[in-house]
């Protein structure tokens, strides 16, 4: 298993994380609490070491199962253990909130879900518009220098607003959504956080399961699926990203005796500046291709070929800002 390191610490987490957010049940349509247990162990026993969650994951749901899951096994000091703070919510409706009251109060109630006295990384979820960057900031140093956390990173977070937190508070990591459908931070964010020589904590690899190559014409989503919302998911672009995933199949196949999550895991570990990639899953099952993705590298060739599928099939590309949480400003309205 590759792993990275993260400038600033002494940690070392593996280059694929488990993402817990399906494990929260919330938004995706319920949960197995026993098999997302299940699923964290099985990663582990992968060699996987780094899970990241938050909070608003099933309003502390997928926290709890973490830490259960870690209480089981555990061997505390062998994850990397990410979490978030900066949202709150009424109900099953979350909202930002990223004041010095919120974030503090957080961190002591992830612990506490967690069962543990310190998390590895501990990220700002989303930048909140009605606090300004500078309050949000000194709070995060203050939980940092309080020893609550080993490590300070932002998630969600543009390229302006990264330098106005740094200028208050260490930052060692960035989460970003970032996968072969979803290529925003190619612009400006990537080439910044590459050269500030901080480590980048990507989420979405599999774009919702889009890369998983196992959604076709007649895939339903029920519920409070946020797929029923993903403008991915309605058409005309449906059929435009389904296309690309067979395609991209097939070159996964035919040039190198994989398959399509293999590539879409493989495309961001090649990818300059990515760190870690975020893999979600709720089963144990949907670990199994993890193994054929570190046995193999895209070269320059395969990089191209990528994006002439790319370029060919999706004629109306839409990125992630549908996921975006409402200010409390917004909810009032």
């Amino acid at each position: 298993m590759e792993t990275t390191r993260i400038p600033g610490t002494a940690l070392t987490p593996t280059r694929i994380g488990l993402g817990t957010w399906v494990m929260g049940g919330w938004m995706w349509g319920g949960i197995d609490d026993d098999a997302a247990v299940a699923t964290i162990h099985a990663a582990l026993e992968q060699g996987v070491t780094l899970i990241d969650t938050a909070p608003v994951y099933g309003m502390g749901h997928a926290e709890r199962l973490v830490g259960r899951a870690l209480a089981e096994r555990g061997r505390r000091d062998d994850v990397v253990l990410a979490t978030k703070a900066g949202l709150d919510w009424e109900g099953e409706r979350p909202f930002r909130d990223a004041s010095r009251r919120r974030l503090v109060q957080e961190i002591d109630d992830s612990r506490d879900r967690l069962g543990t006295d310190v998390v590895d990384v501990l990220h700002v979820h989303w930048p909140d518009p009605l606090v300004p960057i500078e309050e949000t900031a000194d709070a995060m140093r203050e939980i940092f220098e309080a020893g609550k956390t080993r490590a300070v990173g932002v998630s969600n977070f543009s390229v302006e607003q990264i330098e106005r937190f740094r200028a208050r508070c260490p930052l060692h990591v960035v989460q970003p959504p970032y996968n072969l459908f979803e290529r925003g931070i190619e612009a400006d964010l990537l080439p910044y956080v590459q050269d500030a020589g901080m480590t980048t904590l990507t989420y979405g690899a599999l774009c919702r399961g889009l890369l998983s190559g196992k959604m076709h014409q007649g895939s339903t989503f029920e519920g409070d699926d946020l797929r029923l919302r993903d403008p991915k998911f309605a058409e005309p672009r449906f059929s435009q990203y389904l296309d690309a995933v067979h395609r991209l199949d097939e070159l996964a196949k035919e040039r190198l005796g994989k398959d399509v999550v293999h590539l879409a895991l493989r495309w961001l570990l090649d990818r300059p500046g990515v760190g870690v990639a975020l893999w979600g899953a709720r089963r144990p099952d949907q670990l199994a291709p993890l193994a054929g993705v570190m046995d193999f590298e895209l070269d320059d060739a395969a990089m191209a070929e990528i994006d002439a599928i790319l370029a060919d099939t999706v004629q109306d590309p839409v990125g992630p800002e549908f996921m975006a949480p409402p200010t409390r400003e917004a909810r009032a309205a």
